[in-house]
């Protein structure tokens, strides 16, 4: 047994040299990335991602998604570690979107930018990979100073963004999704805000958001295992989900997506749908994986041709 732990030990001793001269590129690349991150952008993403789930503000909002325009009113307050949030329409159908009890320190995918640095280990190195930032002066946006945040995708595997931040929170007062050809695809804007929560408002309808246990994904099980053979650079898992899932999750920080597989009985004819509402696209794809007949949807806030190659890349395993 002792000899066998010798063997063991020397094998490893062997394989030393060689590992550290495969990490040593990989600390240089990192070291790199870190260093070509500004520590003034650092720190104002920093404040980006914790003062978003720790100030209390109210005010009124609009979306502009293509054409369409919405008017909301939204109040964000926080108490002992825990945040409420109301979203009311005040155009068109009136809606009411509640979630209480929500845990500052949880980041959902999708959220309103920026959840980098609990996905990323608690730093924002990765983003610099991916993304160049400048920041510039800002425009006056809802009676508040602001500084500008340029956020400029290193490949065309996603969007660029253009943030105005207030410049006493670090809140964002305004942000642009931009296409590669500069057009905006998606706005939001404050058109007015009060640094503390509004009333309560009675509505039509209303939908009170809360946080599903783990647990309740059973039912999302495809009954196959299965894989994506190819990610753009820096996104990575929003959470541990089982191989056999019919979801899985991504994020790089600022955008993500979500990746359906769901078996279907029958085999459908070939080809794509794709729609797109703003910055979000919904693709699908019907096709026959090792004979078995699956339907395949990319959901999220990245540009078309990423979501049709990450369909590409779904295998089975």
């Amino acid at each position: 047994m002792n000899s066998e732990k010798q063997s063991r030990a020397a094998f490893v001793r062997a394989l030393l040299p060689g590992l550290l001269v495969l990490m040593l590129p990989m600390m240089a690349w990192a070291q790199q990335q870190c260093e070509a991150l500004d520590p003034a952008v650092a720190q104002l993403l920093q404040a980006m991602s914790s003062n978003a789930q720790q100030v209390s503000y109210s005010g009124v909002v609009t979306l502009q998604r293509g054409s369409d325009m919405q008017i909301m009113e939204l109040s964000h307050s926080v108490s002992d570690g825990q945040a409420t949030e109301e979203l009311a329409r005040l155009t068109g159908q009136d809606a009411r979107v509640e979630r209480s009890g929500h845990p500052t320190g949880c980041m959902h995918p999708g959220h309103q930018l920026l959840r980098a640095a609990d996905v990323l280990g608690g730093t924002f190195c990765g983003l610099a990979s991916v993304y160049k930032f400048r920041v510039q002066p800002g425009d006056r946006i809802a009676g508040r100073e602001s500084l500008r945040l340029r956020v400029e995708p290193r490949d065309m595997y996603r969007f660029g963004h253009v943030l105005e931040l207030d410049q006493d929170t670090a809140l964002i007062l305004k942000s642009s999704t931009l296409a590669a050809d500069q057009r905006v695809l998606e706005q939001f804007q404050f058109a007015s805000l009060s640094m503390s929560p509004g009333e309560p408002k009675e509505a039509v309808v209303a939908h009170e958001a809360s946080h599903p246990h783990p647990h309740e994904s059973e039912h999302l099980r495809a009954g196959i295992t299965w894989e994506l053979a190819w990610l753009p650079d820096g996104f990575m898992a929003t959470d541990a989900a089982p191989m056999e899932s019919q979801r899985k999750s991504y994020t790089d920080g600022l955008a993500s997506f979500s990746v359906f597989l769901e078996p279907l009985g029958v085999a459908i004819k070939p080809g794509e749908g794709v729609e797109r509402q703003g910055s979000t696209v919904a693709y699908t794809r019907g096709v026959l994986l090792q004979r078995r007949p699956v339907l395949i949807t990319v959901l999220g806030e990245i540009p078309t041709n990423t979501a049709r190659m990450l369909a590409d890349s779904v295998r089975l395993r």
